[in-house]
This record gives structure tokens, C-alpha cells and sequence, in this order.
């Protein structure tokens, strides 16, 4: 797989479907466009979520944004959605090409199937993709230190794409220690962290109101938005576009930082004061 993309090229893989030759021909001259990581406090936070949503919004508002899920182990559900989003527009080996149905983290379950991602190859897999979209979202696996391969993780990843951030967590008793050491450590990578997602538990525990004054009161900390409980199923397509019209106003909202955020990354990181959702 790295050898293919590095040393062939994204038009080989590209050449199994003639129809998506022309759609890089047509999207080239874009330019880098922006990049936006959705990275989170672990596993199973809402990742795919936000990301389905989000870019559930914008199409349907023609914004040209798209989205990659590069490594997904444990089957390939998640990235199936993002690309049903984008109407086939790019095939599922293109927003997925490193996966395993081994449910672990990428570096373990990509060895078990004798399989490697190298960093090089997930990079410029990102880049190129970056090159036909105006917003690129790219949905990590698990949170910041989880190894893609034997020598980076999803941080060093994130770093080196120079990419901004969205961080998503549940709202749950526990999360701030999470969300901080995560926003910490992008800050100290140079990765700008353009808002913080909360999303509600089924049943919110005495925390949940908490969690969410503090981080907004806290001083020179990114956005805070939050989403409530969207049900067991909340990733599947059929919920996604439902949810997607009910969250409209709010997806608008971090939509709007985050693209504005994003762009201003290349100039290093922005501090962003406490932000309150409108209601």
C-alpha cells in the first residue's frame, strides 16, 4: 500500500475509476485548500459523528467540503457513511485505504493483517485529497497519542500536516481531564485548536452542566459547542441526515469558526476566548 501511493501515485489508484480522473482534473487548481483534523479524547467520544454531520451540512449547502477517515480498524462503518456522504464522489478505498476488521488500535490491528500505514504515504494521501476540496475534514482514530504505525500517532500526524483541530469528548464526569490534556498537547505541537464538541450522554450525570461552564469560562480556551444525546445509532446515514436538520443552526455555527480558524492555521495558532452557543 505505501509503496503504491508513493512511488505510482493517487492517478493509479485513480485509473480503477475513470469517472474520478476527472474530477481531480476539474478540482487541481483548488489549491492546498483547509485542513481540519476531528480528533478526540479516545475511542467511541462521537468522532465519526460531528464529522458525518458536518459534512452532511455543508454539502447540502454546496460548500465543497469533503472528508477522509485515512485508518479505520474494526470494519469500515464509519468511513461506508462518509462516503455515501460524498454521493460516491470519491470510492471507499479513497476516503479509507488503510483499514482492518481487527477491532485494536491501528498499529496493532494493521500488523495482525500484515498490513503498515507509513506516515509518509497517509500524508501525502491527505495532500492530494486536500488538493480537490475547499475544507477537508479528516476523522482520526481514537485520541491524540493512539499509534498509526510504529513510529507516529495521530498527534505527530496532525503535526505534521500543520492541520487544524476540533477536539470531541462525551460530556461525562472525567472528560475535563481529558479535554485539557488534549488541547494541551496540540498547543505544544503548534496545531491550532479551533473548538472543543461535547457530546451528551444518554443520561447526564451531575458533571455534564458543569463540564461545560467551566470550559467556557475558561480564559483564552477555544470554542465550546455541544450536541445532545442522537441515540445508540447516531453514525448511521439514515440518522445522520435526520439529525444533520435539526442540528442545522448549531453545525452552522462551528462550521463557520472552524473554516475561519482553520485558514488563519498557516500563520501559526490562534487563541480563542471562551465562545457561548447561541440558543
Amino acid at each position: 500500500m505505501d509503496e503504491f501511493f508513493l512511488k505510482r501515485g493517487f492517478s493509479v489508484l485513480f485509473g480503477c475509476f475513470p469517472e474520478k480522473n476527472e474530477i481531480m482534473r476539474k478540482h487541481e487548481s483548488v489549491g492546498c485548500g483547509n485542513l481540519l483534523f476531528i480528533t478526540g479524547t479516545d475511542t467511541g467520544v462521537g468522532k465519526t459523528v460531528l464529522t458525518a454531520l458536518l459534512l452532511a451540512h455543508a454539502r447540502g449547502r454546496g460548500m465543497r467540503v469533503l472528508a477522509l477517515k485515512p485508518l479505520c480498524t474494526g470494519g469500515r462503518e464509519d468511513a461506508e457513511v462518509l462516503s455515501a456522504l460524498q454521493e460516491g464522489e470519491w470510492p471507499l478505498d479513497f476516503v479509507n485505504p488503510w483499514w482492518s476488521d481487527v477491532p485494536l488500535t491501528p498499529a496493532i490491528a494493521l500488523r495482525r493483517n500484515r498490513k503498515k500505514a507509513n506516515k509518509d504515504a497517509v500524508l501525502a494521501h491527505i495532500r492530494a485529497a486536500q488538493k480537490m476540496a475547499d475544507l477537508l475534514l479528516v476523522e482520526g482514530a481514537g485520541g491524540l497519542k493512539s499509534p498509526l504505525g510504529e513510529d507516529y500517532d495521530v498527534l505527530d500526524l496532525i503535526e505534521a500536516s500543520q492541520g487544524a483541530a476540533i477536539v470531541v469528548a462525551r460530556n461525562r464526569l472525567g472528560c475535563l481531564n481529558h479535554i485539557l490534556m488534549t488541547v494541551e498537547l496540540l498547543k505544544q505541537r503548534g496545531a491550532t485548536v479551533v473548538a472543543v464538541v461535547l457530546q451528551a450522554e444518554k443520561r447526564p450525570d451531575l458533571s455534564a452542566q458543569g463540564n461545560v461552564e467551566y470550559l467556557r469560562k475558561k480564559a483564552g480556551f477555544p470554542a465550546v459547542f455541544t450536541i445532545p444525546w442522537l441515540g445508540a445509532r447516531a453514525s448511521s446515514l439514515e440518522c445522520v441526515k435526520k439529525n444533520e436538520k435539526k442540528l442545522k443552526k448549531t453545525l452552522a455555527r462551528i462550521l463557520a469558526f472552524a473554516k475561519k480558524r482553520a485558514a488563519l492555521c498557516q500563520t501559526g495558532p490562534v487563541k480563542a476566548g471562551p465562545v457561548a452557543e447561541k440558543k
